[in-house]
This record gives C-alpha cells, sequence and structure tokens, in this order.
C-alpha cells in the first residue's frame, strides 16, 4: 500500500485506541485511519498522529487495510473482528475478545484459528519484568512451580483522570465486571502456570461506587501441572498494586509492576532484578510484535484460542460464585 492507502485502521480512538495510534506512528507506519464515532475523540486521534478519518467501517473496509485493530467497546469486537477477518486483514483485538461466550464468538476463534492473523491485545505479556518472572520460572531457577498469587487493584475513579467512571464498561452488569476488565491477571497466571483445569471463585460489590457488576473478585486456580494459584483483583483500593509471587520446591520470585523483581533459591540471599520500564513500553513491544505478523507472518503471542481460553476462565468464576462450588472451565 502506499503512504496514503488505509494501511492500519483503528476502530474505536478512545484512550486505548488512541495509544495505539501514537505507537504505530512512532513505529514509522504511515497510511493510518480511524473510524470513531464521536466527534472530539475523532478529531483528537487525527491531529495527533496526522491519521485520516473514515466515516463508517464498511467504507474503511472496502479499502483493504493491512491491519484492523479493534479497540471498540467488548461487545462490538466479534462483529468487527469478523468483518476485518472477512475483508482480508490482520486483526488486533483489545482485551476481552468478547463480554461473553457465544456461537458468534467460536465462529471467530474457529476463523483466527484458520486464518492465523488475529492477535488480542494482552499487554501483559509484553511487559518485561513479567517476562523475565515466566523465563525464570520456565527454566526451573526455583524448581517445580507449586504455587501463584497474582493481586491487581486501583481505585476505580482514578484509572483515568478526568473522566466520569460511571460511563465505561467496567460499571455494567453486562459485560463489565473488574474480572472482565482486569482479566490480564488470568491470562498472565495461565501463561506461566499453564491450563486451568478447575475454578473456585467469589465475587462482590462491595464497596460504595455506583457500579452494577462486581468491584472484587477473589479465584482460586487449580492448573494441569498441578499448581495452585490465587488472583485478587479489585477496583476499589487506594494507591496501585500489582504483581505476583511464585512458590517453587526450591525457591520463589516476586514481581512488583512498578519496581521490578526479585528472587531466591535459600530465601536468606535474594537476587534484585529492576526491571520496571515505563508503562507505556509494553505497549509498543505489543505493537512491534503486531507488525511482525503482519508484515513477516510472525505466529501471534495471544491468538483467539487463547483469549477464548482466558473469557473460560471468567465464566467459570463467575458460576463458581453463583453456585458456590468449584466448576471446570
Amino acid at each position: 500500500m502506499t503512504d496514503k492507502a488505509a494501511e492500519f485502521l483503528v476502530v474505536g480512538a478512545g484512550s486505548i485506541g488512541q495509544r495505539h495510534l501514537r505507537n504505530l506512528a512512532a513505529l514509522g507506519v504511515a497510511g493510518l485511519a480511524v473510524v470513531e464515532p464521536d466527534a472530539g475523540r475523532r478529531e483528537q486521534a487525527c491531529a495527533d498522529v496526522g491519521a485520516r478519518a473514515i466515516g463508517d467501517l464498511h467504507s474503511a473496509l472496502a479499502m483493504h487495510p493491512a491491519a484492523v485493530l479493534v479497540c471498540t467497546p467488548p461487545d462490538r469486537h466479534v462483529a468487527v473482528a469478523r468483518a476485518a477477518l472477512a475483508a482480508g486483514a490482520h486483526v488486533f483485538i483489545e482485551k476481552p475478545i468478547a463480554p461473553t461466550r457465544d456461537a458468534a464468538l467460536e465462529s471467530l476463534v474457529t476463523e483466527a484459528r484458520g486464518a492465523g492473523r488475529v492477535l488480542v491485545g494482552y499487554n501483559m505479556r509484553f511487559h518485561a519484568g513479567l517476562r523475565r518472572v515466566r523465563e525464570l520460572a520456565a527454566s526451573g531457577a526455583i524448581g517445580r512451580l507449586l504455587t501463584a498469587r497474582a493481586e491487581f487493584g486501583q481505585y476505580l475513579p482514578d484509572w483515568r483522570p478526568g473522566r466520569d467512571y460511571r460511563t465505561g464498561y467496567i460499571v455494567r452488569r453486562d459485560g463489565g465486571g473488574i474480572l472482565l476488565d482486569a482479566s490480564h491477571e488470568v491470562d498472565y497466571i495461565r501463561w506461566i502456570c499453564g491450563e486451568v483445569t478447575a475454578v473456585y471463585a467469589t465475587l462482590g460489590r462491595l464497596s460504595a461506587l455506583e457500579m452494577e457488576a462486581e468491584d472484587t473478585a477473589v479465584l482460586v486456580l487449580r492448573h494441569d501441572g498441578g499448581t495452585l494459584s490465587e488472583i485478587h483483583l479489585d477496583c476499589v483500593q487506594r494507591g496501585y498494586s500489582r504483581g505476583c509471587k511464585l512458590v517453587g520446591s526450591e525457591g520463589t520470585i516476586e514481581w512488583n509492576f512498578p519496581t521490578g523483581l526479585r528472587h531466591t533459591r535459600d530465601g536468606a540471599t535474594w537476587t534484585e532484578e529492576p526491571i520496571a520500564p515505563e508503562v507505556n513500553e509494553m505497549y509498543v513491544e505489543e505493537m512491534r510484535h503486531f507488525l511482525t505478523c503482519v508484515r513477516d507472518g510472525a505466529r501471534p503471542l495471544v491468538d483467539g484460542d487463547a483469549a477464548a481460553a482466558v473469557l473460560a476462565v471468567v465464566e467459570a468464576a463467575k458460576r463458581s460464585a453463583s453456585e458456590r462450588r468449584e466448576v471446570a472451565p
């Protein structure tokens, strides 16, 4: 495509869509285009990177873009992604791949598997510190992995200063909630510990936040290799907390998102690795990986099947909380 063509199309120019546009421009991608119904967002996105506004998805796909980034609310992910695949584009879908599992999602996953052109945006996999944690665990640095604990928490009104949190989809009963919105932890714990075979969970709306959906989720997962993991998610705690702890038969790894990681074999001597890149770096790495998928045919790190597996755990957690028992995903 020429520089004037819509090489990369971003559908949805909210905060994450605008971030991807800026990062793609910084990586040298020309021919950026945007489909966004909100005039203010559309104008801001185009002004930031010189992108072209296109009136509707049908017209944009008729231009045969090389890639489409689906950054809409989750309830539109599947429809936009399927249309983009049908148009021959490589597709990037922001997490979660969908709010629920249904026939349309199953069709998308099947189509994505056959096409090999879908990457789902679980950007934590591109964080250099978390990648090092996984590398250490996989190398046997702490022996056989026995348990893992992961946490994410931050007070919801602090997520996007200047924006009313009540307008976000996280507050909604249909497709919202901290469990789905913070499913990064479910994804990376599965990435590190292996497939999930059973889920026990409890969910709650514990705070005074104006939410229809849960603001707190606690999960216990069994993995196919015998590891037990725990995940705590909330949008009620003040301050920002994100990290994990892995306990192996011969050592321990601790990771903190803002500061880095440390690990030990004997419990007395710790090796410190202050791998704490600036937040946007993982998003840049994610887009760099997507470019290799589009231009070089690389295999997506998080494909439709992996994203659907995360959604299966999320839905199992909801069933478990409702039925108060352990369930299989």
